[in-house]
C-alpha cells in the first residue's frame, strides 16, 4: 500500500461513519411516538359549579384547539404536555366500612340499587375502581369485635361471621356493580386485646413482642378467608393510623417498631402463607411524618423488599397546618421506585346542616390534584355512604360521606364531594399516565393523565370567587374556555 493510499482510507472512513451517523441522527427511531399534537382535535368539557345545577355536566358543544403562539404573561393559560408522563394510575376509589354496609341495608331496594350504579358504573356513575375495608371493627363500626377468642394466641377459633351479615355482602355488590373487579386492599385498626400492652382493642397500646408472630399470623388467615368467601384482596396496610392513641380501636409503633415487624415477621409470614405477592403498604397515617417514617422502613433493604408502597391520610390539618404535599415529594425523590397511596381521607364533625357545603368538594379537589402532582397512584375516599348522623360510630367520631342516606326518608343525598371526585374516577382510569400539567394562576389547580386509550383528561378547578377566562394550551395549539367561580372541570381531549 502506497503511503499516500495508507493516509487517504482513515480519511475517507471518517467521512463514512460521519455520513452513517449523521443518517442515523435524522433517520426517524423505530418505536418512538410521535410528538403529541392537539391539531384538529377537540375537548369535550364537563363542569360542576357552585351556584348553578352544573353536576358533572356535558358542555353543549366540543371546544376546537387552534394554532397558538407564546402566551403574553396577561393570558390566562392552562398548560399541559402529554410529551412528558410519570406514574401510573392504579384506581380511585373509597372505604367500605361497617358503617358503609349497616346503613346500605337500610335503604329500600331502588336506592340501594341507585347508590352501586351511581359509584361504580363507568358510564352512569364515576365508575369507583379501588376499595379499602378494614381487619376487625373500628370506629365506623357499630360496636367493638375481633375475630378469634380471647387468648386464643393459635387462632383456632378465628371466624368473619361477624362480616357476613352486612360487609361481605355489600362488598360483594359493590364488585359486581364494578363490573366485576375491584382493586382491595385491606387495614387493621388493632390486634386482639390479648395481644396488646394496655389489653384493650380501644386507646392506642401496643403489640406485645410475644405475639408478634400470631398477629401476623392474624393477617393471612383474614385475607385467605376473604378470598375464600368470594373477595380477592390485593394488598395490605401495616397498620391504621400508627402514631395516634385513640378512644377507638388504635394501635401504636414507632417507626422502626413498624420495619421490624415487617422484615422479621409480616413480609415472611405473608411470603411463607402463599401471599408474598399482595402489595404491602406501610406507615397510613398523615403526611407530615410521611418522610420520617417511609425512610425509617425503606433505608433498611430486608424490610423495604416487602414493601411495595407508602400510605398516607389528609388530617395533618388538625395542628392547622396546610396540606404537606412536598413532603410526598420528598418520599418519591429519595425512593422513585417506591409508590405512594393516598389510602384515607374525610371531612369530620358531621352536621347535617351542612351537607351542601361547597367546602366539602373543595378540600377533595386540592387534595387529589396536590397528590397525583406529587406522584400519587391511588387515592381512597374514607365511607363510601354514611346514615344523617354521619354514622353509624361506636364512640361517636361523626364525620362526613360523599354521599349520606336520610335512612328516615329512604333517599340519597349526594354532596358536592362526590362530584368533585368524580371529575377524577370517572375520566382518569386505571392505566392512565399522569403527565405534565401547569397554570399561571393560583387559583386555577390543575393536574392532567392520558388513559389507556390515549384520550387526555385535564382536571382544572377553579377555588376563586370569579369567573375566569382561560386558554387550554397543548404545545402550541389552544382553545379558549371560562371556568364558573368554585367549579370543577374536566376536559377529554379526544
Amino acid at each position: 500500500m502506497t503511503n499516500s493510499l495508507s493516509k487517504l482510507l482513515p480519511a475517507l472512513l471518517l467521512a463514512a461513519l460521519g455520513t452513517a451517523d449523521a443518517a442515523a441522527q435524522s433517520a426517524p427511531k423505530v418505536g418512538a411516538a410521535a410528538p403529541y399534537s392537539a391539531a384538529g382535535r377537540q375537548a369535550r368539557a364537563f363542569t360542576t359549579a357552585q351556584g348553578t345545577d352544573l353536576r358533572l355536566t356535558a358542555a353543549a358543544a366540543p371546544l376546537a384547539f387552534q394554532p397558538a403562539g407564546q402566551p403574553l404573561e396577561t393570558q390566562v393559560c392552562v398548560f399541559v404536555d402529554p410529551n412528558h408522563s410519570f406514574q401510573t394510575l392504579l384506581g380511585i376509589g373509597g372505604a367500605l366500612t361497617d358503617a358503609s354496609a349497616e346503613t346500605f341495608f337500610k335503604l329500600p331496594k331502588p336506592q340501594q340499587q341507585e347508590f352501586m350504579k351511581a359509584y361504580y358504573s363507568p358510564t352512569d356513575g364515576i365508575g369507583y375502581t379501588l376499595a379499602r375495608t378494614h381487619i376487625g371493627s373500628c370506629d365506623f363500626s357499630s360496636g367493638s369485635y375481633t375475630y378469634v377468642a380471647d387468648n386464643d394466641e393459635a387462632l383456632k377459633t378465628f371466624s368473619v361471621k361477624h362480616d357476613e351479615q352486612f360487609r361481605i355482602p355489600f362488598i360483594k355488590q359493590a364488585q359486581a356493580a364494578a363490573g366485576g373487579k375491584l382493586t382491595m386492599f385491606v387495614s387493621p385498626w388493632t390486634p386482639p386485646a390479648f395481644m396488646k400492652t394496655n389489653h384493650d382493642l380501644l386507646h392506642g397500646g401496643k403489640l406485645l413482642p410475644q405475639f408478634r408472630q400470631a398477629w401476623a399470623n392474624h393477617y393471612v388467615k383474614f385475607i385467605k378467608e376473604y378470598e375464600r368467601q368470594g373477595i380477592p384482596v390485593w394488598g395490605l396496610s401495616v397498620q391504621n393510623e400508627e402514631m395516634a392513641t385513640q378512644t377507638w380501636e388504635s394501635c401504636l409503633y414507632t417507626a422502626e417498631e413498624e420495619r421490624d415487624f415487617i422484615k422479621n415477621f409480616l413480609g415472611p409470614t405473608l411470603a411463607k402463607g402463599g401471599l408474598g405477592s399482595k402489595k404491602l403498604i406501610a406507615w397510613d397515617h398523615n403526611r407530615d411524618l410521611l418522610f420520617q417514617r417511609a425512610s425509617t422502613v425503606l433505608d433498611d433493604p430486608e424490610a423495604a423488599k416487602y414493601v411495595w408502597g407508602i400510605g398516607y391520610h389528609w388530617y395533618e390539618t388538625w395542628t392547622t397546618s396546610a396540606m404537606l404535599f412536598d413532603n410526598e415529594r420528598r418520599v418519591k425523590e429519595a425512593f422513585p421506585n417506591t409508590n405512594l397511596i393516598f389510602t384515607e381521607g374525610c371531612v369530620e364533625k358531621f352536621s347535617f346542616d351542612h351537607v351542601n357545603d361547597w367546602a366539602l368538594g373543595e378540600r377533595y379537589g386540592a387534595s387529589m390534584i396536590g397528590d397525583f402532582n406529587a406522584g400519587t397512584v391511588g387515592w381512597t375516599d374514607w365511607n363510601v355512604l354514611l346514615d344523617e348522623t354521619g354514622g353509624p360510630n361506636h364512640v361517636g367520631n361523626f364525620c362526613f360521606a360523599p354521599v349520606i342516606a336520610d335512612t328516615k326518608a329512604g333517599k340519597l343525598i349526594y354532596t358536592n364531594a362526590y362530584y368533585y371526585i368524580g371529575h377524577f374516577s370517572k375520566f382518569v382510569r386505571p392505566g392512565a399516565k399522569r403527565v405534565t400539567s401547569s397554570s399561571n394562576r393560583d387559583w386555577l389547580q390543575t393536574t392532567a393523565f392520558r388513559n389507556p386509550d390515549s384520550k387526555l383528561a385535564v382536571v382544572v378547578m377553579n377555588s376563586s370567587d370569579k369567573k375566569q377566562d382561560f386558554q387550554l394550551w397543548l404545545n402550541g395549539q389552544a382553545a379558549p374556555t371560562t371556568s364558573l367561580p368554585h367549579s370543577m372541570m374536566t376536559f377529554v381531549v379526544d
